[in-house]
């Protein structure tokens, strides 16, 4: 017997990770309002961010502070693994910067699932600019709690 077998319809699976993300990212005061970020897109295991480096996300040197960077990480692995309805938090992450990000780059955040395995996952996230430079690399662990972000409708499998 799959471990899938109750899965949902990829089109229902795809419908209840856009709704997922829409409701997280209508509360989620860091992302939208302190960072400037766009949930472009959340899909089952997958999350698209965008964030326009200002001068406030500048640091010393004049390049987007490495904080940030990974923020934008983190935001995109929270609705990636969230994508699912089942509140999920992270366990552990890490990134590697490789290119400075500037005042008025468009970086563009994918994060994809690599493997789900119970209530744990791992994430990769990649960061790129409007040119397509990679500019940071991030992997996160993911840890499945109780609750959902959503109510579940108990009806939602009877649904045409």
């Amino acid at each position: 017997m799959s471990a899938h077998s109750h899965a949902p319809a990829p089109e229902q699976a795809r419908d209840l990770a856009r709704r997922v993300g829409e409701t997280m990212f209508a509360v989620d005061t860091a992302s939208k309002d302190t960072m400037g970020m766009e949930l472009v897109s959340c899909e089952p295991g997958r999350a698209v961010i965008r964030m326009t480096v200002r001068e406030l996300h500048l640091n010393g040197h004049q390049i987007c502070h490495g904080g940030f960077i990974f923020t934008l990480a983190d935001s995109t692995f929270a609705f990636a693994c969230n994508s699912y309805n089942k509140n999920t938090v992270a366990a552990g992450c890490s990134i590697e910067f490789l290119k400075p990000g500037h005042l008025g780059d468009v970086l563009t955040c994918e994060g994809v699932e690599q493997t789900l395995s119970g209530r744990h996952g791992i994430y990769d996230m990649k960061v790129t600019n409007q040119r397509g430079q990679v500019i940071a690399l991030f992997r996160g662990k993911s840890a499945q709690i109780q609750g959902t972000v959503i109510p579940e409708t108990a009806d939602a499998g009877d649904q045409p």
